[in-house]
């Protein structure tokens, strides 16, 4: 059963999940860390990336991997994940050398699944997995669905994924998702699970029941013996207030 850690608001889960990344890469200075996209995430990169500054040393074998990406969008996009994994991590901290990520155009989007597959099993498994929590409790681009792909594939993207916040930046719409698998993000040694806002009350709390459903991608993480929960109070569903 997963076990939220339960924070006044936004900046505290920021400021805390930055704290652990820090502590986690000091202690694992070979991490291969793996990184989710999306508003959720961004003010924790933020506060590690000033943190982070401070010692690149640490930081000198750690590996970034793009947990998904909007396919059909251009690289430059700036809807892109890759365009926010660029501006909020990678280059601050001089680490284009070690970011891995999905291509968001390429020419054979399953040839691209492939190559980001290979390259997972030859330098895996993550260490870390930075995941957010979707409304319909999609994980990356692993959408509700009667069967889910274990490792990296391309994805029919749901309703919900196509209202997402960070297309408003892009007047391009994607045609697919690329993206890990469930099985690549539960082999993860450690899994960060950041939820923040009242709009994602409703998918915690489902989450929280602990029913594991494949309609539901994010309640295969109960599957998984190391999962840091943190949310903040406006996401907690009131009625399971401790």
């Amino acid at each position: 059963m997963l076990s939220p850690s339960v924070l006044p608001d936004y900046e505290s889960v920021s400021r805390y999940a930055a704290d652990w990344l820090i502590d986690r890469i000091r202690r694992h200075p070979s991490a291969l860390t793996c990184l989710a996209s999306g508003s959720t995430p961004t003010r924790t990169y933020e506060l590690f990336t000033e943190r982070a500054a401070m010692e690149l040393e640490a930081l000198r074998k750690v590996q970034l991997l793009k947990l998904d990406e909007w396919g059909g969008l251009a690289m430059d996009n700036p809807a892109t994940c890759e365009q926010h994994l660029l501006r909020a991590i990678v280059k601050p901290l001089q680490m284009a050398g070690r970011y891995v990520g999905f291509n968001s155009k390429p020419h054979d989007p399953r040839a691209e699944c492939a190559r980001v597959a290979a390259w997972l099993a030859e330098n895996g498994p993550i260490d870390t997995c930075v995941l957010g929590l979707g409304v319909n409790g999609h994980i990356g681009f692993n959408e509700p669905a009667e069967h889910l792909q274990p490792h990296a594939h391309v994805a029919k993207l749901s309703e919900e994924s196509m209202t997402h916040a960070m297309l408003g930046k892009s007047s391009d719409r994607p045609a697919y998702g690329l993206t890990l698998g469930m099985a690549d993000i539960l082999q993860s040694r450690q899994i960060l699970l950041l939820v923040a806002g009242s709009a994602k009350r409703p998918a915690l709390e489902r989450l929280l029941s602990g029913r594991i459903t494949t309609q539901f991608p994010a309640s295969l993480l109960h599957l998984h013996d190391n999962v840091q929960l943190i949310c903040d109070a406006a996401a907690y569903p009131s009625e399971s207030a401790p």
